[in-house]
């Protein structure tokens, strides 16, 4: 593992009975660096990022952590290692205002906050992601974009050593999109350390450094946005043969 690799996927497998979902997968992220995990749908992108996450264990292989291996930790463990997480469908705490739920990332993630401290950490997260201003409303009342920033700036609440943003554009019209793209920007130019699963191909040029292609649970390409997207491989496998 290089010395600047914040994550290592080593030969990981991940079956569930009879179906391969992640097959023999194997790569690197280098710290600070934005990473798009990109494919057709059922390729097996959103399991991967469980395994990475914890939320499902490997049948074979292993994931590392700035040189630390954490596939053999439970969940909870490897949040509190410097992984944290939104997910497709947005989780958010609806008995709880928008203030609140950013606050329960700072109590139950990697650098755990109390009392005053962790007020005006989950102040500052909502100002980073655009939301100060509706701290105090209820999660029923807020937009879609609105509710995944919240969910967003929960996760930003641990100081996590790697994000992972499971299709967090997924259903955002053009300007909402756009608003999402310049917050994921934002946390680039701040040196985050970033997994996208996206299908909004924009979205993967303007923001990742380098991008990961699966396809049926393996990799079929890697490289840069521009390189990975004109590989006949990845355009068969997205559009069919006819168009490779």
């Amino acid at each position: 593992m290089n010395a600047l690799s914040a994550l290592s996927v080593q030969n990981t497998t991940k079956r569930f009975g009879g179906l391969v979902a992640v097959n023999q997968m194997s790569f690197e992220l280098r710290t600070h660096e934005v990473l798009g995990l990109i494919g057709p749908n059922g390729s097996g992108k959103t399991t991967m990022l469980n395994v990475i996450s914890g939320a499902l264990k490997a049948n074979s292989g292993f994931v590392s952590l700035f040189g630390k291996v954490i596939s053999d930790q439970p969940a909870n463990l490897i949040a509190r290692s410097g992984i944290a997480r939104t997910f497709q469908l947005v989780r958010t705490l609806n008995s709880m205002n928008a203030l609140e739920n950013v606050e329960a990332g700072g109590v139950f993630g990697h650098r755990r906050l109390w009392k005053n401290s962790l007020r005006s950490q989950a102040i500052e997260m909502l100002d980073k992601v655009g939301m100060a201003g509706s701290m105090n409303n209820p999660i029923s009342s807020l937009t879609y974009i609105d509710q995944k920033r919240i969910e967003l700036a929960r996760a930003l609440m641990s100081n996590p050593r790697l994000l992972l943003l499971d299709e967090w554009l997924a259903g955002l019209n053009p300007s909402e999109l756009q608003i999402g793209i310049d917050v994921i920007n934002n946390l680039k130019s701040e040196g985050h350390t970033i997994i996208i699963v996206e299908h909004v191909m924009d979205a993967i040029r303007s923001l990742c450094d380098r991008c990961v292609v699966m396809n049926t649970g393996k990799k079929i390409a890697e490289g840069k946005p521009e390189e990975v997207l004109e590989d006949e491989g990845v355009i068969q496998a997205y559009l069919g043969s006819e168009h490779a």
